[in-house]
């Protein structure tokens, strides 16, 4: 029986469509989907234990082939009662005085506007996990800028997520070595891609793992992004914003705009489709 084709992926992707289409265009090879964490997302590839890997880029492309599929939009998380569950979306400026409790490296344009004070108390945060990081953010000790995929992965009744400007979105791509000779990674390509199963690129039903790839990596340009359905940020995630109370004091001297109310000229952004 020929191996299964390996491929790995990074938390907030979601890899269950294409398998799906694996499964009804290859009838002889089953496909492994592993979950891995960004910090050795292609440690398996370089390995030579998976064929693929879905990442989160940036990530070392030496000897490797790299497709960019879709970029995802950032959001800030934080405590459901924190006034960033007021307005739709926010600009990283207006984070200035609020702790990251990723540490200030994690989002060099947070760091680039916090204030001091916000950046020393940032620095001494301990690594978490995403989902360490989503748990302390609901004690209310500080705030999070994730992709939206991690953060609704990771999500809790006691948190919100708003999508924030100022912040450069995270790219998914499709990575594989450049001297892997596995005629199953043309298949998968063309999966990802979107060929039919009848195109003359992406036909596969049948997969000889001893036989050599027609394409010799052709599809490593990394030119065209990925159809748009794939980006989970696109839509709003304004829902959970609340109204009705009046302001109240946040941090020393600081007293935050009433909820629901329009922000204040310069300060967070209330900002509609098409304006």
């Amino acid at each position: 029986m020929t191996d299964a084709f390996r491929v790995d992926f990074v938390a907030g992707v979601s890899p269950d469509k294409w398998a799906r289409r694996w499964e009804r265009r290859v009838a002889d090879r089953a496909l492994e989907l592993v979950p891995v964490t960004a910090d050795v997302q292609l440690d398996a590839l370089r390995a030579a234990e998976a064929s693929m890997a879905l990442v989160r880029l940036p990530v070392d492309r030496e000897g490797m082939h790299l497709i960019p599929l879709y970029e995802e939009v950032p959001v800030v998380v934080a405590s459901r009662d924190h006034v960033v569950a007021a307005f739709e979306e926010v600009d990283v400026a207006d984070l200035a005085e609020e702790v990251l409790v990723q540490g200030p490296d994690a989002v060099p344009e947070w760091a680039a506007v916090a204030t001091p004070d916000a950046r020393e108390r940032a620095a001494g945060m301990p690594p978490m996990t995403d989902a360490e990081v989503v748990e302390v953010v609901a004690t209310g000790a500080g705030i999070a800028i994730l992709p939206m995929s991690v953060a609704r992965l990771h999500h809790r009744k006691d948190v919100v997520h708003r999508p924030v400007h100022g912040v450069a979105g995270s790219r998914i791509g499709l990575a594989w070595t450049v001297e892997d000779p596995d005629p199953g990674i043309e298949v998968f390509i063309g999966i990802v891609r979107g060929r039919t199963e009848n195109s003359s690129r992406g036909a596969g039903a049948s997969i000889d793992a001893d036989a050599p790839r027609a394409s010799g990596g052709r599809e490593a340009s990394g030119g065209k992004q990925a159809s748009g359905k794939e980006a989970s940020g696109k839509e709003a995630s304004g829902k959970e914003a609340s109204g009705g109370k009046g302001g109240r004091q946040h941090g020393p001297g600081r007293t935050l705009p009433q909820r629901g109310a329009a922000p204040r000229r310069g300060g967070t952004r209330n900002r509609r489709r098409g304006r």
